[in-house]
């Protein structure tokens, strides 16, 4: 079962195999916290609406029409319950949490410029800097999870990549090139 595409996971799902759907679940649940995460800027909270983008795909699945876009509607799922879950808790779009900052020191204040840089980008390119650097994943997955090409990927990644080292500049960390 794990070399079987997500299109044949997704048929078999349809027809009410639950294994092919806890697959499924397997393969995106990383993704799905990413961009819960993207969004939340809490792990536990993004794992909550990952939670719920499945529960909720779980239900919907027999409206999927475009099988092989089985990712970008599934992602599309998780924004929304993501933004449904910050609504609720009273978050916003800006209070990112990347997990993943320095130890102590100068460190501290590099990592919190890196964090408001980040919350400084706009959705869909802090939503591709969490997929690939904080869930690792490569242009090729990240294609198959929101939907778009390669290219666009790349290009997504430059410019967000070009506003974090622009905001670094700005704010006093000298030439920064990423």
């Amino acid at each position: 079962m794990l070399q079987e595409p997500d299109s044949a996971l997704v048929e078999a799902a349809m027809r009410g195999d639950a294994e092919s759907f806890t697959e499924l679940c397997r393969r995106y649940w990383p993704a799905l916290v990413a961009i819960a995460h993207s969004i939340l800027g809490d792990r536990h909270l993004a794992e909550d609406a990952a939670q719920e983008a499945l529960a909720s795909a779980a239900r919907k699945l027999p409206q999927l029409r475009r099988r092989r876009r089985f990712g970008a509607w599934l992602a599309a799922i998780c924004r929304n319950a993501a933004y449904d879950l910050a609504k609720d808790k009273g978050r916003t779009d800006n209070c990112v949490d990347i997990t993943a900052a320095a130890s102590q020191s100068d460190a501290d204040d590099t990592a919190e410029a890196v964090k408001d840089a980040i919350a400084g980008l706009n959705g869909s390119e802090r939503e591709i800097i969490f997929l690939r650097f904080y869930d690792s994943m490569s242009y090729e997955r990240i294609s198959a999870v929101l939907g778009i090409s390669e290219q666009a990927i790349n290009g997504r990644l430059r410019r967000a990549k070009r506003k974090i080292a622009e905001y670094l500049n700005r704010n006093g960390f000298g030439q920064v090139q990423l």
